[in-house]
């Protein structure tokens, strides 16, 4: 069985981004997500979900480091 939205969850997972951070910054829940992405996604949905990844991204890396 192949995934749809390969794109998304590659692009998730390079930037170490939970897709359940995805949903929340879209505003769904995360199942509600999951299911929406058993299928391909409307390029406005698209266009959300990628600015998401890039939003939660940066601010993973405003974040204070667990080394320190």
């Amino acid at each position: 069985m192949m995934k749809r939205n390969n794109d998304i969850r590659a692009a998730a997972k390079e930037n170490r981004v939970y897709l359940y951070e995805i949903a929340e910054k879209i505003g769904i829940s995360e199942p509600t997500f999951i299911r929406r992405m058993r299928k391909e996604l409307s390029d406005a949905m698209r266009a959300k979900v990628f600015a998401a990844i890039e939003e939660i991204k940066r601010e993973h890396e405003n974040e204070p480091s667990a080394e320190n």
